[in-house]
């Protein structure tokens, strides 16, 4: 669990040895990460609320909080994948785009392009909303944990490759089935039938990635896996937003 908040956080954690038997399970922690990124949002919109916030500034801070609570790592990987699938060329080369530090065009248009989407949907949060909003954050860490077990890799080295090859792959699998088989089944107790669109949502986004990935790079990388919680996030806020209204 330390291995896990401290690579996909930043939140401050003690300390812990990545070893191979600290690494077996510490993908299946990484939907907590998720659950402390939705609880944080859930309590700032209410006090934002409460202070009587403007509604400009309430979308603002609830679009920045959950990439403070995870350094960027995610939206790194969203934005090299975004310059790979700009640039229209061969597999091998998007690859090498991807492992490239500097930012194209391309990273730069779809930041500022998701960054403008998501915050105009956290402008329209509500309580079932945002209670939405934030379990979908568990949700998209649990099926990219099940991406990381289950999908092909499309390289041989790298950090999710590392992640994957240490994992104890059988009962990881299992275990991130189990986060996403209760995680969507809360997110319809809680929400109803939006909670439902939600929850399939999140299930589709994940389709559409393994396809993607596979069509455009062969495989599925770590920056792959942060573009697909991105996308994942984003679809479910404005499912919530626009289901809930």
């Amino acid at each position: 669990m330390l291995v896990a908040f401290a690579m996909y956080s930043r939140l401050p954690v003690p300390k812990a040895d990545w070893e191979d038997d600290n690494m077996k399970y510490c993908i299946c922690f990484f939907p907590l990460i998720g659950a402390v990124s939705g609880l944080l949002s859930f309590l700032l919109w209410r006090l934002l609320v409460l202070a009587g916030a403007g509604i400009p500034v309430q979308g603002s801070l609830l679009a920045v909080l959950p990439i403070l609570v995870t350094g960027g790592i995610h939206m790194d990987g969203f934005l090299d994948t975004s310059d790979a699938i700009g640039s229209w060329k061969s597999v091998e080369e998007k690859l090498e785009i991807m492992k490239d530090s500097h930012s194209g065009a391309s990273a730069v248009i779809c930041g500022l392009c998701y960054m403008a989407v998501y915050t105009g949907a956290m402008c329209c949060v509500g309580q079932k909303a945002m209670l939405l909003i934030g379990t979908g954050y568990i949700l998209s860490r649990a099926y990219s944990g099940f991406g990381l077990i289950t999908l092909r890799k499309a390289k041989k080295t790298g950090l999710l490759r590392s992640f994957s090859d240490r994992a104890s792959a059988d009962r990881c699998k299992w275990i991130m089935l189990g986060w996403i088989a209760l995680v969507s089944g809360s997110m319809i107790a809680v929400g109803k039938l939006p909670g439902l669109v939600c929850a399939c949502c999140a299930l589709l986004v994940f389709l559409w990635y393994r396809h993607m990935a596979y069509a455009k790079f062969g495989g599925i990388t770590g920056d792959l896996a942060g573009y697909f919680l991105q996308m994942c996030e984003l679809i479910v806020a404005l499912a919530a937003v626009t289901s809930c209204r």
